[in-house]
């Protein structure tokens, strides 16, 4: 590690040899409370390397940056800045408008560390890879604790959903959002499109709901949600994300969206799992998500309870706001809002 004025320069492992990555404003505090700086976001990169790109890594990804520290301005970047260098990878996309436009794609501990000197504190991916971006090869459920219900009750939800997955063929990956939510993936074949994906997350999502009716809703309206754990089902849309695994977050502790296992589930502290305690994390025990895609599972059971919930009448889901208008989506009309119908005169 050499040292400029005002600046680092790191030295970073690749596949092609060492990268020299410069930081400047290396003291730079981007954790007020946790008095954490750039250079640190960019030592614990470098520190949880291997897992990092394993879940992150060639995947379009959207880059989470701050123009001071997590309690400031910020702005999401999705195409490389200009003067990226040529280690920063990129994929042309499809949005959800129909354009189409190039998105940043790691493949080398160093791009994420170039993110970091650019103020990256969040990295949030795509379900699909940069080799087929228009199909997803994961299946993500985002349980989402609503005012009155806290972490200990999306772990709760976290085990029956795990279950409800089982029944689909699907086999279930943990993660703390790194806030007061978990985030559940389960690998699938890279053989349907996001709204076929989206389709099946609401199925299992709804199939969850029936069993658990009092602690989980799929309910789109915060209004019509009471005090139970949302399934946001909406996460799984093109270009559609969440804070990828080993990814920090832009919270006062520092907190990491961390891998777990079922097995200490009950017993975690998202609170605990910080860019200054995963590292050592990683290194005694290990990533949980190691093989998470040596057998991908298939979409069959849950796209058939997507077709029996339709011949049953309940249909498609609200789209968020800044997507076109899609195909038998209810009125994006917040329910208390929505016209009444006027009375019958007699």
């Amino acid at each position: 590690m050499a040292k400029e004025k005002d600046a680092t320069v790191l030295t970073v492992p690749g596949p092609e040899g060492d990268r020299q990555v410069r930081i400047s404003s290396p003291t730079r505090v981007l954790w007020p409370d946790a008095g954490l700086t750039k250079l640190d976001l960019a030592h614990y990169l470098i520190a949880v390397a291997e897992p990092f790109l394993a879940a992150n890594g060639g995947r379009p990804v959207s880059l989470q940056r701050f123009s001071g520290d997590v309690t400031g301005e910020e702005f999401f970047s999705k195409n490389p800045p200009r003067g990226a260098p040529d280690y920063v990878d990129a994929v042309t996309v499809t949005y959800p408008s129909g354009r189409s436009h190039p998105q940043v794609v790691l493949t080398e501990i160093a791009a994420a560390v170039w993110a970091a000197q650019m103020n990256t504190v969040v990295f949030h991916p795509w379900a699909s890879r940069a080799v087929d971006p228009d199909h997803p090869d994961q299946l993500r459920i985002d349980l989402d604790p609503q005012p009155g219900t806290g972490f200990a009750d999306a772990v709760t939800a976290a085990h029956a959903l795990r279950a409800v997955l089982t029944e689909a063929g699907l086999t279930g990956y943990l993660k703390t959002s790194g806030n007061r939510g978990l985030h559940v993936y389960a690998p699938i074949e890279p053989a349907h499109e996001f709204l076929e994906v989206r389709h099946a997350v609401i199925a299992i999502g709804r199939e969850l709901e029936r069993r658990m009716p009092d602690a989980v809703t799929t309910s789109w309206w915060k209004e019509e949600r009471g005090t139970k754990i949302f399934v946001d089902f909406n996460q799984a849309n093109r270009d559609r994300t969440i804070a990828g695994a080993y990814s920090p977050r832009a919270l006062p502790h520092a907190s990491v969206s961390c891998p777990v296992t079922w097995d200490e589930l009950d017993d975690v502290d998202p609170r605990e799992l910080t860019i200054a305690t995963v590292p050592n994390r990683v290194t005694t025990v290990g990533d949980p998500w190691a093989d998470m895609h040596a057998s991908p599972g298939r979409l069959d059971t849950a796209l058939g309870w997507w077709q029996r919930d339709l011949d049953a009448g309940l249909g498609e889901l609200a789209f968020p706001p800044d997507f076109p208008k899609m195909p038998g989506e209810p009125p994006r009309v917040q329910p208390s809002r929505a016209r009444k119908p006027a009375p019958v005169q007699d």
